[in-house]
């Protein structure tokens, strides 16, 4: 009898907590004004949908079935990225063409916004015979408040780089990463970001041997050296040989060109990025994207790991956050150390302890994204770009060489 009456005081200790839980929630709704195109998600009344329940496969989840574009709040401190005022809206699109896909870079000298086409995939008009292409938009051409449709033009680089899949700004330059194609090499590259848009490769192996398509990379913000990793995703999509080497992140540093691999293990390592201070990396697997589509029992797993102070390898590699649609892609930290991710639904926002705080939730598939300033995102979502103005600003890393 006292195990059983022990037994009910749990439970009952149980549901005071999540009644206690509910009243925080609807409390913190009451409290805080919601802003504009933002919805409340009623965690708590997620967590048990019953047999008859709306389960779900790995469709983007819209637990409001708010018409997207909108901010999805499922931690409040997310009202604090957001501002009073915030909006997302739809800047340029082409629906036949997947021209926005990777590699966004901001260059404030012009406020224009570099990227790349996909490499490879549906509507991507690329392949193993034909480069990915360039691209570039101009934020001084977006007005208003409204959706609008903004010119992207080429950008002719030369010598032409195969495949560009990342970038990051580097003393003023950018910092191309390209995946190769057919037996040219992957390879990292500056370009000149302004006419006649000259390229200069400062990689293309290791120790004599071809990568297999190197993906993504940031600087570090102490260092200045170039963290990047290589995946075997051109082998995949049908424009790279087999791949040589495992899939892993390295580090190169330019002034010196010393090379190493700083962490393995992944089966696709994808997107790459530091906290503010440099001591902790974040590198995306993203396994379940598999040729011809998608595994949701494989990675979808952004990865934290702690920075070795004197040789920058990355040690005690822990889970930071799992994404519950498509995979995460391309990552970004803001200036309180808020980690951004690109996956299946748009852009998801976590704490650096791994709290899902809040989605940018577009509905569909963003593969890349970049800050553009304080105050603004923008959102690489292939076939479209779209333009976030809210609170939050970009944990800035832009070394010289």
């Amino acid at each position: 009898m006292a195990r059983y009456l022990s037994i009910l005081g749990l439970s009952g200790a149980l549901v005071a907590l999540l009644v206690s839980s509910q009243a925080v929630h609807a409390s913190t709704a009451a409290t805080n004004a919601v802003p504009p195109q933002t919805v409340l998600i009623d965690v708590p009344g997620l967590a048990v949908l019953g047999a008859n329940g709306n389960f779900r496969d790995d469709t983007p989840w819209n637990p409001t079935n708010t018409t997207p574009p909108v901010f999805q709040v499922w931690d409040s401190s997310f009202l604090d990225i957001l501002g009073s005022n915030p909006s997302v809206r739809l800047i340029s699109g082409r629906d036949d063409f997947a021209f926005a896909h990777e590699a966004p870079i901001w260059i404030p000298a012009t406020n224009e916004v570099f990227f790349a086409g996909n490499d490879g995939g549906p509507l991507g008009m690329s392949s193993l015979t034909r480069n990915n292409q360039v691209f570039k938009i101009s934020l001084k051409d977006v007005y208003g408040t409204g959706p609008q449709n903004i010119t992207f033009t080429k950008v002719h680089i030369t010598p032409e780089l195969q495949m560009v899949n990342g970038g990051t700004p580097f003393g003023g330059n950018l910092l191309f990463i390209s995946s190769g194609r057919g037996s040219s090499p992957p390879g990292i590259s500056l370009v000149n970001p302004n006419p006649p848009y000259n390229s200069t490769t400062i990689l293309d192996n290791i120790h004599g041997r071809q990568f297999n398509s190197l993906n993504d990379a940031k600087i570090h913000p102490k260092s200045g050296a170039i963290f990047f990793t290589d995946v075997d995703y051109g082998f995949i999509n049908d424009f790279r040989p087999p791949p040589l080497l495992p899939n892993q992140a390295y580090r190169f540093d330019p002034k010196t060109s010393q090379l190493r691999v700083v962490a393995d293990g992944f089966d696709k390592c994808n997107g790459i990025a530091f906290s503010p201070d440099g001591s902790v990396a974040y590198i995306v697997d993203s396994g379940a994207s598999v040729k011809g589509g998608y595994n949701s029992t494989e990675a979808a797993t952004l990865y934290a790991f702690d920075v070795d102070e004197k040789t920058q390898v990355f040690t005690n590699r822990r889970v930071l956050a799992w994404v519950d649609t498509g995979v995460p892609d391309g990552v970004q930290v803001d200036s309180n150390g808020n980690v951004y991710a690109s996956c299946g639904d748009g852009v998801q926002v976590f704490s650096p302890s791994g709290a899902l705080l809040g989605k940018i939730f577009l509905g569909s598939t963003s593969a890349n994204h970049v800050f553009a300033g304080p105050g603004r995102l923008v959102i690489l979502a292939e076939t479209k770009i779209f333009l976030v103005e809210f609170a939050a600003s970009p944990s800035i890393i832009d070394l010289a060489p």
